[in-house]
C-alpha cells in the first residue's frame, strides 16, 4: 500500500502563484494579506485539499495545544459532567483535549503524566489521584503546566481548583438540625479520595462544634452498590441514624433505595438523607434529593482561563476557591 501523501503549502502556494510565506500568513490568524491574494490561497488550498499542520507549527512554537484530561471513573455522572465541560471549553480555547483513563492510584497518574510529557502536551488537569512531587518538578521542567482539581496538594507550580467544604459541611448540618436529626451519620466510600475526605472531616467538624458525634462508615467506591451496602451497616445499628450525609450522590441514590426496600424507611419523615455533585439522577422524581451542585462550568473556566495566560502571571494566582450551592429537594424533612 503506498504511503499517503499530504499536500504541502509550497504546493498551494505554486497553484495560486504566490509565495510560500504568503500561504502562512493566510493561514495565520491577524497577519497582513491582501484579499486578492487571501482568495487565490483559499481556492487553491480547496482545489488541493491542504489543511494547516497546526501541530507542527505548534511545535515551531514549543507549544503543541495538547491538554491531557486524567481522571478515573470517567463513566460516572459528575464525572462526565465534567470531562464534557472541560473538553468543550478546551476545544473552544483552540486546544486540544486529550483524555488519559486512569484507575484511582497515584502511580497510575504519574504514568499518565510521563505519558503527556512524551506527546509534548502543554497542560495536564488532573481529576484523579494526587501526582509524586518528583513527577511535578519534572513536569514542570519540561513545559507542562498542571492543573490539580480537588486535590489536597501544597506543591507550588500547579494551579489548584478547590472547594469550600466546610461551608457546605455547616450549611447541610443546619438542614438536619432543623428537620429534627440528632443521629448524624456519613456515608462514604474506602477510597478516601481528597475531596471525599474533605466532606466527612468537614461535616464531622461542624457536628462536633454543635455537641454531635458523627457516625462514620466507609465501604467500597463511590458507587450506586456501594450505598446500598453503607445503608444496610448503619441502618441495622442499635443507633441508628436519622440524618445522613452522603459523600456522593451515586452513594446517596443506592443508600435511599436501600432504605425503602429493604428497611421500609420512610424519606424524610423517618431518614432525612442527602448527597454531593447534584447528577441528573438526584432529581429524578424517586429520589427528589437534597444535594450541592458543582459548578463544572466554573470548574472548567477557571482552568481554561489559567492555561490561557502566561507563566508568570499564573503563578502570581496558583488557587481559587469555588462554592458549591445547595439544591434543596424533600430528602430532608422541610426542604
Amino acid at each position: 500500500m503506498a504511503e499517503k501523501e499530504f499536500v504541502s503549502a509550497q504546493e498551494v502556494a505554486r497553484r495560486a502563484g504566490v509565495s510560500r510565506s504568503a500561504v502562512s500568513r493566510t493561514f495565520t490568524p491577524g497577519a497582513s494579506v491582501s484579499a486578492e491574494t487571501r482568495r487565490k490561497v483559499l481556492a487553491a488550498a480547496e482545489e488541493l485539499g491542504y489543511h494547516v499542520n497546526h501541530l507542527a507549527r505548534g511545535l515551531m512554537r514549543n507549544e503543541s495545544g495538547i491538554v491531557c484530561l486524567i481522571a478515573s471513573e470517567v463513566a460516572t455522572p459528575y464525572r462526565s459532567a465534567l470531562v464534557s465541560a472541560m473538553t468543550q471549553k478546551l476545544q473552544d480555547a483552540g486546544k486540544i483535549a486529550m483524555l488519559v483513563n486512569t484507575d484511582r492510584s497515584d502511580g497510575s497518574v504519574d504514568a499518565a503524566l510521563r505519558q503527556a510529557i512524551s506527546y509534548r502536551a502543554d497542560a495536564s488537569i488532573i481529576l484523579s489521584g494526587l501526582p509524586d512531587k518528583s513527577i511535578v518538578k519534572l513536569c514542570l521542567k519540561n513545559g507542562l503546566r498542571l492543573v490539580l482539581i480537588n486535590r489536597d496538594d501544597d506543591q507550588e507550580g500547579p494551579f489548584r481548583i478547590s472547594f469550600d467544604n466546610d461551608e457546605a459541611a455547616r450549611r447541610i448540618l443546619t438542614a438536619f438540625l432543623r428537620a429534627g436529626c440528632r443521629r448524624l451519620a456519613f456515608a462514604n466510600s474506602a477510597a478516601m479520595t481528597p475531596s471525599l475526605m474533605a466532606r466527612e472531616t468537614g461535616f464531622i467538624k461542624a457536628a462536633e462544634a454543635e455537641g454531635i458525634e458523627v457516625i462514620v462508615e466507609r465501604y467500597g467506591n463511590t458507587s450506586y452498590s456501594t450505598g446500598r451496602m453503607l445503608a444496610q451497616r448503619l441502618l441495622t445499628r442499635a443507633d441508628r441514624p436519622d440524618g445522613v450525609f452522603c459523600a456522593n450522590d451515586l452513594i446517596a441514590c443506592g443508600f435511599m433505595d436501600a432504605a425503602r426496600q429493604q428497611f421500609s424507611l420512610s424519606i424524610p419523615d423517618q431518614l432525612s438523607v442527602a448527597g454531593f455533585d447534584n447528577i441528573e439522577q438526584a432529581g429524578w422524581g424517586s429520589y427528589d434529593l437534597t444535594t450541592f451542585s458543582q459548578p463544572v462550568d466554573a470548574i472548567a473556566d477557571c482552568a481554561v482561563d489559567w492555561l490561557g495566560v502566561t507563566q508568570q502571571v499564573a503563578l502570581a494566582d496558583p488557587s481559587v476557591t469555588l462554592h458549591a450551592d445547595l439544591v434543596w429537594r424533600s430528602s430532608i424533612r422541610g426542604g
